[in-house]
């Protein structure tokens, strides 16, 4: 596919991974719709013609609905889908800080519904209203190296396996329809998110055991989902971006 000719769904896309890649792809050329809860960080976002920002709370399958509908309705419909919505939590299964002393059922069900739960229903209202209006293209999830199982990481490890075993079930199952679906699993990256949900120390650690000695950047997430978007015969897959690490 030419990013060109791109219109690309990008969840979670106000900040962070998901707005660099919003920016790098409009760089680009291609026409991006922008869904994010928080309006003031949508509102804060630069104005561009090819750029379109909605409301929408993915954890709330009503709402996707209702973003997808107007979407395919009003604006043309999208032919990429990245399921990049997502949070990074970390909490040991035996946690002595919880009264109960173990992990919180309610930080359990947080993370399954951000990371997994949210992709379930986007992906499928959009893939909907894709095979009705004949239209080709890609989904594009976004995992994690943890996805293999990292330490203190039950819940979000668990999410991002189950995303992944999602792209590969789904791209077998809409092939038929022209429609790819495979996936990114970025390692450690100079983030917020990262630097927020990372202590400095477990951060230092991390960037000692990449063979590469360092951070990714988010450039280079970025190059991975246009190779994504433009590689037609790339499906079903694990695109690893870790720089060589394996935990």
């Amino acid at each position: 596919m030419d990013i060109r000719t791109a219109r690309i769904l990008i969840t979670g896309g106000a900040r962070g991974i998901g707005n660099f890649l919003a920016s790098g792809l409009l760089e680009s050329g291609a026409r991006v719709f922008v869904a994010d809860k928080h309006q003031d960080l949508l509102s804060a976002l630069p104005a561009h013609p090819q750029l379109s920002k909605h409301v929408c709370d993915v954890t709330d399958e009503g709402s996707v609905a209702a973003l997808v509908e107007d979407i395919f309705s009003n604006h043309g419909g999208v032919n990429v889908l990245i399921n990049n919505a997502g949070i990074i939590h970390s909490e040991l299964l035996v946690n002595r800080a919880h009264p109960d002393g173990k992990h919180a059922k309610i930080s359990w069900d947080k993370v399954i519904d951000v990371n997994l739960n949210s992709v379930f229903y986007v992906t499928s209202n959009v893939v909907r209203a894709m095979v009705a209006k004949r239209e080709k293209g890609v989904i594009i999830n976004i995992s994690s190296i943890s996805a293999k199982g990292n330490a203190g990481q039950s819940a979000y490890s668990a999410s991002k396996a189950a995303v992944e075993a999602l792209t590969k079930t789904w791209s077998k199952e809409l092939g038929m329809y022209k429609i790819r679906s495979v996936c990114i699993a970025p390692g450690f990256f100079n983030t917020p998110s990262t630097r927020e949900s990372l202590s400095e120390a477990i951060l230092t650690k991390w960037e000692k055991s990449v063979p590469l000695n360092r951070l990714g950047e988010l450039n280079e997430l970025l190059m991975a989902a246009k190779f994504l978007i433009e590689n037609d015969y790339y499906n079903g897959r694990i695109l690893e971006v870790d720089g060589g690490l394996t935990i």
